[in-house]
């Protein structure tokens, strides 16, 4: 990739290995299509730019998606290579929960993961808005390290930050992170236009934070190029402040990563 690009979609179902700052060598799971980004947020930070199709719906887009019989198969092939794999990973282009079939594929991929990568885990990156679906919230139970986002703790920063699709509201996000235990929140922090770093945004974050409980935080800054050059990078110093600053807060760990 050139400097200053942007990253290019996940062509096909699974990439990877890759190597991930958190959790070692990650084989991903793209279930949205390979041509556009299918996703329910459009975030400014986003290194694959900005949504064309942000939906809650991926029921008309249906045609583009891969069918489950291929990611089990593609997925049964890959594991079965003699390759070194840390994590199976839920992410690529889009939102993985709004998958048709999510729940069903979740058990079908653990099941491959003990056949045959018995060492690695299962986990899934996700903006949680899947989660509005009650059997969407019960798979994640059998998820070994289900990541799901928050960058922000009120409405307007949410909606500046997320850019969610109609009819999405930080609130419903918060009350359905707030049934799920065992969960990770992974956030990302910027400064410019808009940010999320001020006093009142972080207050009203810890608060969001207390409510969810989750096991760990992962905080994070934009390190790549981004869709809105009106925002900037936290720099590593500050991002660690705010982890520990959240800590103190919340009672929550938090560990900020960055290059």
């Amino acid at each position: 990739m050139e400097k200053g690009m942007l990253l290019n979609l996940q062509e096909g179902i699974l990439y990877g290995p890759v190597n991930s700052r958190r959790y070692g060598r990650s084989l991903g799971i793209n279930l949205m299509p390979g041509a556009y980004k299918l996703c329910s947020f459009n975030c400014v930070y986003c290194h694959y730019g900005w949504t064309k199709c942000c939906t809650m719906d991926v029921n008309a887009h249906a045609a583009d998606l891969p069918a489950f019989e291929e990611v089990v198969s593609s997925l049964e092939e890959a594991l079965k290579k003699p390759i070194r794999l840390d994590l199976i990973t839920f992410s690529g282009n889009g939102e993985s929960t709004l998958y048709p079939r999510f729940p069903e594929l979740v058990d079908a991929v653990v099941t491959l993961r003990n056949r045959y990568k018995p060492d690695a885990r299962v986990a899934l990156l996700s903006n949680a808005t899947g989660l509005v679906l009650k059997e969407v919230r019960e798979c994640v139970a059998k998820i070994d390290l289900p990541v799901l986002k928050l960058d922000a703790g009120t409405e307007e920063v949410f909606q500046a930050i997320n850019r969610p699709a109609q009819g999405i509201h930080l609130k419903g996000i918060v009350e359905c992170l707030s049934s799920l235990e065992n969960i990770y929140l992974q956030t990302v922090f910027m400064d410019g236009s808009p940010s999320n770093t001020g006093p009142d945004a972080l207050s009203a974050y810890y608060e969001l934070v207390k409510m969810i409980q989750p096991g760990e935080i992962h905080m994070y800054s934009i390190d790549r190029p981004v869709p809105n050059r009106e925002i900037v990078l936290v720099p590593p110093e500050r991002l660690e402040a705010i982890a520990g600053r959240t800590l103190e807060k919340t009672g929550i760990p938090a560990r900020a990563y960055y290059i």
